[in-house]
């Protein structure tokens, strides 16, 4: 372990002693956020971005040390171990050049090249070789299964062949060669030109590799496996010369032979095991970026501004289906759900009026939530012609609520309500609080990413958990009313638990503070040094409860107010007081600057919502469809969706806009995320219409 540390400290230029004791936190169990939060002495106040990087590597590097042990220890079993490959292996961290060592080691299935030497030929194919420069006589190896020297020569150019591709040294230029020259190519497989119309683009190309983008790779290769084209990756023209150089010596028979066997190398084992590496490296490359962009859309989605605790009537809208309408409380409890048909008949029109009226006064209804979906405008259209005062009305992205709906946790919450009730419940809920209703959905689903079905899922599902778990713990959550979804990404606790903590707040009522969490079963003294700080109280006995201050921390801040000559609830009131702390008189053990003045900004305001203020919004009332929009138009959108090329606006209608990289502003960006974040409200110009394509061009250039 001591050697990861000092590779990881000196690949990510850290302190070695912050490194190790990041590492050896992240051993004995502790979570991500509660290092970067409540460790910040022992880690040089890491970030978590760069905890989860070590953590990553640590891993990365285990899995290195493990392959290389077994490396060393089949090669010896071999009797093959040499002082000198073993100190070439114990000194590799490289993957690659460990497994170009156990290369010629590796047990191989039947090849070319191994029945040549159950033929006895390896010593013909060593004088080849050798290139001495005298004539080679192969009648001494005619024999047996060898029927003549063509054959006894053929079979010592395939055992040469393995030689040459089973080198370090072939494979590393030629390795040199892809990485500096290598061209990705795709082409349409033939007969397939009508059927994969949508990647045309990709017909007949090639680039670069080093050069093409991740989201132009994933859709090469998403098209590679729909069966629509063929893409390859190549060096440059001279690289099979480059590795002739190496093994060819003169201009002699002999030599003449190892050139045919190089040649037979290069085709048939070098290239396409190569062409392969960085296939698949770059396919890891394209992935990771694409989980990338994915996981910040999410978090950006995740951290969207809550309404708060406020009384919904939701409506997931529909024309001929209806409207279906629930009502719920301050919690999201569903009191009450109806269908309407405000699209239908005059008649019906007016029912819906009045049960829409009635339902808001019966419940006092705060605020009103739309499904930003079909039918959505003209839902809205009708809610604001009631004329409801003192309701806003909120138009609501309702990806995945269906699949919500669906799910076995919508069964489990609404077992005798159908999927139509639980998708209207799901978009108030989002209103509420965007984040604990949007835990419960896959993110794959969420309607934020590119390509995530075409990129590695394990990277993926790994990425947005720790999104997940990064946002549920830099919000807080209140233990008396999250749900079981919601408790499993806190810190230290997982879904065994989560429904442990809710199990037993049914039975028992509301926790009355922290400490009681402990009387959940199976729940830890590390379970609650993790979780604890990151579960909120709200009025607990305690009011540190309802705050980030971690429990361990209670003794210190109540030495603070008691050094004041108050209590700690007159403290967190009393900003003059507050004020008069000389924090300095603190610092000591394991106590320093960085805790102390966490603390005091927690004090400040406990429990804040890192989330913004959710603002009020409207689309353009005079633009219903594609056909309404002509270039030049100025009009209002959300963003939905950030990729790398540009993003995606919802301008109130089925067709989303796309504002390109190139749009986005007077100056050069080379990220979105410079200039938007999903959820954010745009003036947009439209520079661009294609109806034929259903493709709309916006820019945000000199708005």
């Amino acid at each position: 372990m001591e050697q990861i540390i000092n590779i990881i400290a000196k690949e990510f230029g850290l302190v070695l002693r912050n490194v190790k004791n990041t590492v050896n936190l992240l051993e004995e169990g502790a979570t991500v956020p509660f290092i970067s939060r409540y460790r910040k002495e022992m880690t040089g106040s890491m970030d978590e971005v760069t905890i989860a990087a070590i953590a990553e590597r640590v891993a990365e590097l285990k899995e290195i040390a493990k392959r290389r042990e077994y490396v060393i220890s089949v090669i010896e079993s071999q009797n093959a171990l040499t002082d000198e490959l073993r100190q070439r292996l114990e000194q590799s961290w490289d993957k690659t050049e460990i497994e170009d060592i156990y290369l010629p080691f590796k047990p191989k299935r039947r090849t070319r090249a191994e029945v040549a030497r159950q033929l006895g030929l390896e010593p013909l194919a060593k004088v080849i070789m050798s290139q001495n420069g005298r004539p080679i006589d192969a009648r001494r190896w005619v024999k047996g299964d060898v029927k003549d020297e063509e054959q006894a020569i053929n079979g010592a150019k395939d055992i040469i062949a393995e030689w040459v591709s089973e080198d370090s040294r072939s494979r590393t230029r030629l390795r040199r060669n892809f990485s500096r020259t290598a061209i990705i190519s795709s082409r349409v497989v033939k007969g397939k030109e009508w059927e994969g119309q949508k990647y045309r683009d990709w017909f007949d190309f090639s680039e670069p590799l080093r050069r093409c983008p991740a989201h132009r790779l994933l859709a090469m290769r998403r098209g590679e496996d729909e069966g629509v084209l063929k893409v390859s990756i190549t060096p440059a023209d001279d690289a099979e010369e480059q590795i002739a150089r190496l093994y060819v010596k003169s201009n002699g028979e002999a030599s003449e032979y190892v050139a045919q066997a190089v040649h037979d190398a290069y085709k048939r084992l070098l290239l396409p095991s190569i062409e392969n590496e960085f296939a698949a490296e770059s396919k890891r490359v394209a992935d990771a970026e694409a989980i990338s962009i994915f996981t910040r859309n999410l978090r950006q989605l995740l951290l969207t501004s809550p309404l708060g605790r406020k009384r919904v009537l939701a409506i997931d809208p529909g024309f001929r289906t209806g409207c279906k309408v629930v009502c719920l409380s301050e919690q999201g409890d569903l009191l009450e759900h109806s269908t309407i048909y405000p699209h239908a008949t005059d008649q019906e029109r007016v029912v819906a009026r009045y049960e829409i009226e009635e339902m808001v006064q019966r419940h006092e209804i705060q605020a009103i939530a739309i499904g930003r979906g079909t039918a959505g405008r003209e839902t809205k259209d009708f809610i604001d012609s009631l004329r409801l005062s003192g309701i806003a009305v909120h138009m609501v992205n309702e990806d995945g609520a269906s699949v919500y709906s669906a799910s076995e946790v919508a069964r489990e919450e609404f077992p005798d309500k159908d999927v139509t009730v639980r998708g209207a419940v799901s978009i108030g809920r989002r209103l509420i609080d965007p984040l604990a209703e949007l835990v419960k959905i896959d993110p794959k689903s969420i309607g934020v990413g590119q390509y995530q079905h075409d990129v590695d899922q394990t990277m993926l599902r790994k990425g947005l958990d720790q999104t997940v778990e990064s946002c549920v713990n830099s919000v807080g959550v209140n233990l008396n009313t999250a749900s079981k979804e919601l408790l499993s990404y806190v810190s230290g606790i997982g879904p065994q638990l989560a429904r442990r903590i809710v199990d037993y707040r049914l039975a028992n009522g509301p926790f009355c503070n922290r400490q009681s969490l402990k009387q959940v079963p199976r729940l830890g003294a590390k379970a609650f040094e993790q979780s604890a700080a990151f579960l909120r109280i709200p009025g607990s006995d305690d009011p540190l409860d309802n705050s980030a201050v971690h429990p361990e921390r209670y003794a210190l801040v109540r030495k603070m107010a008691s050094d004041c000559g108050c209590s700690v609830s007159d403290l967190m009131k009393d900003s003059a007081m507050r004020q008069g702390i000389d924090i300095k008189r603190y610092v000591g053990g394991d106590v320093g600057m960085e805790t102390l003045t966490d603390i005091m900004a927690e004090l400040e305001r406990p429990g804040r919502d890192p989330r913004g203020v959710l603002e009020d919004f409207d689309f353009d009332a005079s633009i219903r469809s594609i056909d309404d929009l002509k270039e030049g138009m100025v009009l209002k959108g959300i963003v939905t969706n950030i990729t790398a090329f540009g993003c995606f606006v919802d301008l109130g209608i089925k067709t989303k806009g796309l504002i390109h990289l190139s749009q986005m502003a007077d100056r050069y960006i080379k990220d979105p995320n410079e200039v938007v974040s999903v959820g954010q409200n745009l003036t947009v110009k439209v520079i661009g219409v294609d109806h034929e394509r259903s493709r709309i061009s916006l820019s945000l250039k000199g708005m």
